[in-house]
């Protein structure tokens, strides 16, 4: 079992925020350093942009907050905070005072990866520096459930293939077509998993716990000790991570104004 304290939250959120960092590299894309975290501006209607790992490292202020309100207003973003349960008090009075509320819980889970075996996937494979449209278009195709995506939709899976260090994989059904994908980042031995999906017609049929363990194998070949991935609570994700070894730890809130 795995404690989950502050110490445990503030590597865990830092991670995320690096990998927030990650993703800002169109010409178009900010980041604000904030409050122990970070706001990111990826397209003003990008699930990507959204303010992450707020309030771990102390006390955060009005001023702050007005400052991270007035980054995504100025580029026509709504404002979008993850927010840890673990930050300080004083954020949360913050937001609350300003009228935030909440939109979507996401559930983070970890696995220590000490003495882990790494195990056969025979359906995934590492997507190729040339395949950031197809593994965008596939990974698209599961999240927004439709055959034919939008510029702005693609751009979302382009931002993720383009972050430093990241090792994308596809998922391929018996003719070896791609049917869905994930994403591996690694920051200081922790391993995130994130960008989990597959098309509809090929669900249920283990693919995506195959995508899990590709991407495990991946961490432990690379010397990391923990593996991290944010699931929406009671989800057939949630199942499928934690019969490969993971457990829930905390609960984080999606909050807008």
């Amino acid at each position: 079992m795995v404690f989950a304290d502050a110490h445990l939250a503030r590597r865990l959120e830092a991670a995320e925020a690096a990998n927030a960092r990650g993703c800002a590299t169109q010409p178009d894309a900010a980041v604000l350093e904030i409050a122990g975290g970070c706001a990111i501006f990826v397209g003003a209607d990008s699930p990507l942009t959204q303010a992450v790992g707020l309030g771990l490292n102390g006390p955060v202020g009005i001023a702050e907050i007005s400052g991270m309100e007035s980054f995504f207003r100025s580029r026509g973003a709504r404002v979008s905070i993850d927010l840890c349960p673990l930050a300080d008090p004083s954020l949360v009075v913050v937001l609350r005072e300003r009228g935030y509320h909440p939109t979507e819980f996401n559930n983070v889970l970890v696995r220590p990866l000490a003495a882990a075996e790494i195990v056969a996937t025979p359906r995934v494979r590492v997507a190729g520096a040339g395949e950031s449209d197809l593994w965008s278009h596939t990974v698209g195709q599961g999240f927004f459930d439709q055959p034919e995506l939008t510029a702005e939709e693609m751009d979302v899976g382009r931002a993720i293939f383009a972050m430093p260090g990241v090792v994308c994989h596809l998922a391929l059904d018996d003719s070896g077509a791609p049917v869905g994908g994930g994403a591996l980042a690694i920051h200081h031995g922790l391993a995130t998993l994130f960008a989990d999906t597959t098309i509809a017609r090929c669900r249920r049929q283990g693919l995506h716990c195959e995508l899990i363990s590709a991407r495990l194998n991946e961490a432990i070949a690379r010397g990391c000790d923990m593996a991290t991935a944010s699931t929406l609570p009671g989800s057939a994700s949630q199942r499928n991570y934690e019969r490969r070894g993971f457990q829930v730890v905390y609960t984080k809130v999606t909050l807008v104004r």
